[in-house]
């Protein structure tokens, strides 16, 4: 059998198939999305994939530690992935999903047989999507530190990660922002990159053993709290403290917190572990059966290597469930026919 196309399509278009029923719908076309697409594609499932369009990692010219992609722009990836998607005959939705609701055990169709979860999810303005299980790979958003100057060099002199973007920063003077508990290991770990870390201490009151560990890796620390970062022609000149004083620096670090997009998976109940993240197995099933959750959304310290991974595990796990519920409807109407089973 030849290859089928899918559609990219808005949402609401006059003659689109949002009445249609899918094997599944994926939200979130990130890395963690399109790879549990990909996946369900080839293994001939009908698929949609519903995006908003705003990627965590949009503020980023290159991506790093991604074998085969490494030093791709982030958009890149996503732009090739679509099309390997709809390759298969997903179809790419552009469009936020709003919520998502049980439908029932009926909503897989087919004929009457063992229940089974099925799915409505709601588009923006209206539409609706019928689905016989879900992939929510929502992500997740960075919270900021309100510091003046920050956010407009985010992604670029502002960092996060050392492995996304310390080699591209090595040798180079480094400052960590000390806005969170994580700060003194994140100046720790730079240090192989840099000989030149300085812990801008803000706000943070540090102990003395770990004055004593940031003194051994001759990681400075400068006390003060942060007014704002300083940038002229486009670049990051350095961090200014109250005192008046600015620190010279070519790159910063700040470790953010990480906010997961879960407002779909809350929305159908599903568990959370005490830090109020959803749970799932190594799969990413979630408690409510038929809802799988991959990617940001579920592990925040997932990479875009990592989060096509759980994307594709995810799908495997999946298409298993249907072929499973397939065979008892299956068996369901092998008997109501009559038919003898095989010697």
């Amino acid at each position: 059998m030849g290859e089928t196309t899918g559609t990219t399509r808005t949402a609401g278009v006059t003659g689109s198939r949002e009445s249609e029923r899918y094997d599944v719908v994926v939200v979130g076309a990130g890395a963690a999305g399109l790879n549990a697409a990909l996946v369900l594609g080839r293994a001939r499932r009908r698929v949609a994939v519903v995006d908003a369009g705003e990627p965590r990692n949009a503020p980023a010219a290159h991506m790093h530690g991604y074998l085969s992609r490494d030093g791709m722009p982030p958009a890149a990836l996503l732009a090739v992935g679509r099309e390997e998607v709809a390759r298969y005959g997903a179809d790419l939705i552009d469009a936020r999903v709003e919520h998502i609701e049980p439908a029932g055990a009926d909503a897989g169709a087919g004929p009457a047989g063992p229940a089974a979860p099925g799915f409505v999810v709601h588009l923006a303005g209206g539409p609706v999507l019928h689905a016989r299980r879900v992939v929510v790979a929502t992500g997740l958003r960075d919270g900021l530190p309100e510091l003046p100057g920050l956010v407009e060099r985010w992604g670029q002199d502002v960092l996060h990660c050392p492995y996304c973007h310390g080699w591209e920063v090595r040798d180079r003077p480094l400052g960590v922002l000390g806005t969170g508990p994580g700060a003194v290991n994140q100046a720790l770990l730079l240090r192989q990159w840099s000989a030149d870390v300085v812990l801008l201490a803000h706000t943070l009151a540090l102990t003395d053993d770990e004055r004593e560990r940031l003194a051994a890796r001759d990681v400075r620390v400068v006390e003060g709290r942060i007014v704002r970062l300083v940038s002229d022609d486009g670049r990051l000149r350095g961090v200014e403290l109250a005192n008046g004083q600015v620190v010279p620096r070519e790159a910063v670090f700040v470790f953010p917190q990480p906010v997961p997009r879960d407002a779909l998976l809350f929305g159908l109940d599903c568990a959370r572990d005490d830090n109020g993240w959803v749970t799932t197995d190594r799969t990413g099933r979630t408690s409510l059966p038929g809802v799988w959750a991959v990617g940001n959304v579920a592990d925040p310290r997932a990479q875009v290597v990592t989060a096509a991974g759980m994307g594709a595990a995810a799908a495997f796990a999946l298409d298993h469930d249907l072929a499973a519920e397939e065979v008892e409807r299956a068996v369901v109407r092998y008997r109501a026919s009559g038919a003898a089973v095989p010697a």
